[in-house]
C-alpha cells in the first residue's frame, strides 16, 4: 500500500465518521436548537435564584425577586421589549408546529430549520430555512392557517436572499401601524401672522343625476330634402325598371342592299 493511500484512509474514515455521527445526531441538534433561548433562559434564572438564596437571608431573596420582576414590569418601554420577546418565543414554536402538522415536508418527514427571530413594529420576523421538498409557492396558500395557528391577524413570507431561493423570510402581522396619528414638527413653524393664500374656489358640479342633464336638441332631416353623398352631390335616383320586349337584345329586321360601299356590304333599318 502506497503512502498516499494511507494518508487518504487517515483523513477519509474520521472524516466519514463525523459526517455519520452529525447525522444521526441532528435531531437532537435540532430540537436543542429551537428550546435554546428557553434553556438559557432558564438556566440563568435558576443559578440566578440558587445564588441569591445561599447568600442571603429571605427577606432580602424577596425584595430582590420582586425588584427585578417589578420594575421592569412598571415601566412601560421596558414591559413592551418584554411582551415583545415572548411574543418571539412563542412564533417560533408556533410556526415548528405549522410545519409539522399541515405544511408538507419530505419523505424523510424532516422539518425547515428556524433560524432566528426579532420583533419588529407590527410583531414578529422569522427566518427560516427550508428543508428539499418545500419550497415558497408551497407556503404561499398555506399564509391563511399560518396566522392562525400564530395568533396574528395576517402572515407574509418573502425570499430572505436573491442567490438561495431555500432562506425565507416570515413577517407575523397582528397590527399596522401606518394608521396611527404622527405628530409633524411643521405645526409649531406655522406662526398666526402668516399671510394667507388666495386659492380660487373650484366649480362643483350641480348635474349628478340624469334627470337634471339638459339633453340637446337633436333635429332629423325632412322627407322633402334629397339626401346628398359625401362629396356634397345630390344622390340620383334609383333607376326604374323597363319592361322589355320578347324581341328586346335582337337586331332589328334590316334591308341589306345588294350594293356595295368599299367593298362591303351596308345594312339599312
Amino acid at each position: 500500500m502506497s503512502s498516499s493511500s494511507v494518508v487518504g484512509a487517515l483523513i477519509g474514515v474520521p472524516t466519514g465518521g463525523l459526517a455519520w455521527v452529525l447525522v444521526r445526531v441532528w435531531p437532537v441538534l435540532r430540537l436543542l436548537w429551537w428550546w435554546l433561548p428557553e434553556i438559557v433562559l432558564t438556566t440563568a434564572a435558576i443559578t440566578f435564584w440558587v445564588q441569591l438564596a445561599d447568600h442571603t437571608p429571605g427577606p432580602v431573596t424577596l425584595a430582590v425577586v420582586a425588584l427585578v420582576v417589578g420594575v421592569p414590569a412598571a415601566i412601560p418601554a421596558t414591559r413592551r421589549a418584554l411582551v415583545a420577546w415572548t411574543w418571539v418565543f412563542v412564533v417560533r414554536h408556533r410556526l415548528r408546529v405549522c410545519f409539522a402538522q399541515f405544511i408538507i415536508a419530505n419523505q424523510s418527514g424532516s422539518l425547515p430549520l428556524i433560524l432566528w427571530a426579532k420583533p419588529t413594529p407590527v410583531d414578529e420576523r422569522v427566518w427560516v430555512y427550508l428543508r428539499p421538498g418545500l419550497s415558497m409557492s408551497d407556503l404561499e396558500g398555506r399564509l391563511d392557517r399560518i396566522a392562525v395557528a400564530c395568533h396574528a391577524s395576517t402572515a407574509l413570507v418573502e425570499r430572505a436572499s436573491d442567490g438561495n431561493a431555500a432562506y425565507l423570510r416570515f413577517d407575523i402581522k397582528r397590527r399596522e401601524v401606518l394608521t396611527a396619528q404622527v405628530g409633524s414638527p411643521l405645526v409649531d413653524v406655522i406662526t398666526g401672522d402668516a399671510p394667507a393664500t388666495d386659492r380660487p374656489s373650484p366649480v362643483l358640479p350641480t348635474a349628478l343625476d340624469l334627470p337634471d342633464v339638459d339633453a340637446p336638441t337633436i333635429t332629423l332631416p325632412t322627407q322633402g330634402n334629397r339626401p346628398r353623398t359625401r362629396n356634397g352631390a345630390p344622390r340620383s335616383s334609383p333607376p326604374t325598371s323597363v319592361a322589355r320586349s320578347p324581341g328586346f337584345g335582337r337586331p332589328p329586321a334590316c334591308l341589306v342592299s345588294a350594293c356595295t360601299t368599299y367593298g362591303t356590304p351596308s345594312c339599312r333599318c
